[in-house]
């Protein structure tokens, strides 16, 4: 072969398609960022849980990241622009997911079109509190105070647009009667305030309050699931007293929008996997989680009806975040 019929041989060569293994590593062939759009609580403890048993059953390694801040958006924003490779997912919350777009005049990120769901992992009520020396026993007695002085009591959360905030404001309109809304920066002191009276009356993750409760320490009065608890059946669901109340504080792992599809059901298969090993199960039932596992449609549909519920409280609310 002389030298013209070598190199044209050669770049003839160089224009074939590569061969299917030559030309991208098989999924996963590297960790996994996962980012947690808050700091250690409740979403950083069940993301750490789930994906660690998803890596045990990958074969790889899931790295989490905090990147709190703005109530999620700061996470949930580096996801959205993270490459579309697999190689990075974050948990997101109703907050990050349903209720920020709500309320927030300007979003970093769009919470339906930016990600590629790929599952609920759970939900838990938010639960009513009151302190202790509140002249209640029940539910009942405790929504005709609040009925009988509108604007005397207030409630801690644990910060403007947090889900146990809209619970507040979901629970004064259908009460009929305000009720004030008092931020705390973060969960640590929201409790303090509600045991010492400095506030009388709180709404947070059922799994924060209930060891309180049981010590007896706080009075629990009514959770926000639409059913009583199997963790609590002697509490009522608060839509006994206020049909339509519902407040549910819930977690899924989303992908960047345009991940791959296949790579996004693989992800669905172990995070459902993970969820239904039954160490890890009762660990997160003991938690106070209620695990669910949907479908990345389902967890799509569930987010896009999630938005309009708090869309509407807040506006009714004429709640808005600069």
């Amino acid at each position: 072969m002389n030298r013209r019929s070598l190199l044209g041989a050669l770049a003839a060569s160089a224009a074939l398609p590569m061969p299917a293994f030559a030309q991208a590593r098989p999924w996963p062939s590297q960790p996994i960022r996962v980012i947690i759009p808050f700091a250690a609580g409740v979403t950083d403890t069940l993301g750490r849980l789930v994906t660690l048993e998803m890596g045990r059953r990958l074969g790889q390694t899931f790295v989490a990241e905090n990147r709190p801040g703005a109530g999620g958006n700061i996470g949930a924003e580096a996801c959205a622009r993270a490459p579309a490779d697999g190689n990075t997912i974050c948990m997101g919350t109703i907050s990050s997911h349903a209720i920020n777009p709500a309320i927030m005049a300007r979003m970093p990120y769009d919470n339906l079109r930016d990600f590629a769901p790929i599952t609920q992992l759970s939900h838990q009520p938010n639960a009513l509190v009151i302190n202790n020396d509140v002249p209640a026993r029940t539910l009942a007695e405790f929504i005709a105070l609040v009925k009988a002085r509108p604007g005397f009591f207030s409630y801690a959360t644990s910060g403007v647009g947090t889900s146990t905030h809209l619970a507040g404001e979901s629970f004064a309109q259908l009460v009929g009667a305000e009720v004030v809304h008092v931020p705390y920066r973060g969960s640590g002191g929201v409790m303090t305030s509600v045991m010492s009276g400095e506030t009388p009356m709180s709404f947070d993750n059922l799994s924060s309050v209930l060891p309180l409760a049981r010590e007896g320490r706080i009075r629990l009065i009514g959770v926000g699931s639409k059913e009583r608890i199997a963790a609590a059946p002697d509490v009522p669901a608060i839509a006994e007293a206020l049909p339509g109340f519902e407040s549910l504080s819930w977690h899924g792992l989303f992908a960047p929008a345009n991940t791959p599809p296949a790579i996004v059901a693989r992800l669905h298969a172990e995070a459902v996997a993970a969820l239904r090993e039954p160490a890890l199960a009762a660990r997160l039932t003991e938690l106070g989680f209620t695990l669910v596992g949907s479908s990345p449609d389902e967890f799509r549909a569930f987010i896009a009806a999630e938005t309009q519920r708090w869309g509407d409280v807040a506006r009714r609310a004429n709640l808005r975040v600069e």
